[in-house]
C-alpha cells in the first residue's frame, strides 16, 4: 500500500513539473522575464531543427528582437 501512494506521489510530482514545458509564452511575458527569454532563445537556437517553429521560439524571437530595438532607440537618444 505504501508502494503504491509513493507511486502516485511521484506521478503527481512529474506532472506538475512538466506543466510548464507545455505552456505557451506571449511577447509581452517574454519581454518581461529577461531570464525566461534568454533560456528559450538559447533553447531554440541550439536546436533549431526541432525548436525553430514552435509558438515559443517565435514568440521569443520576437520579443528578442523588440528589446533589441527599444535599446537601439534609447542609445540613440530617441
Amino acid at each position: 500500500m505504501r508502494s503504491i501512494f509513493i507511486i502516485i506521489i511521484t506521478l503527481v510530482v512529474l506532472a506538475s513539473c512538466s506543466e510548464d514545458a507545455g505552456r505557451t509564452y506571449t511577447v509581452d511575458e517574454f519581454m518581461s522575464d529577461g531570464a525566461l527569454l534568454k533560456r528559450t532563445v538559447t533553447e531554440c537556437r541550439d536546436n533549431p531543427g526541432e525548436l525553430r517553429d514552435t509558438a515559443n521560439c517565435r514568440n521569443a524571437e520576437a520579443a528578442d528582437g523588440k528589446l533589441r530595438l527599444q535599446n537601439m532607440r534609447k542609445a540613440l537618444g530617441g
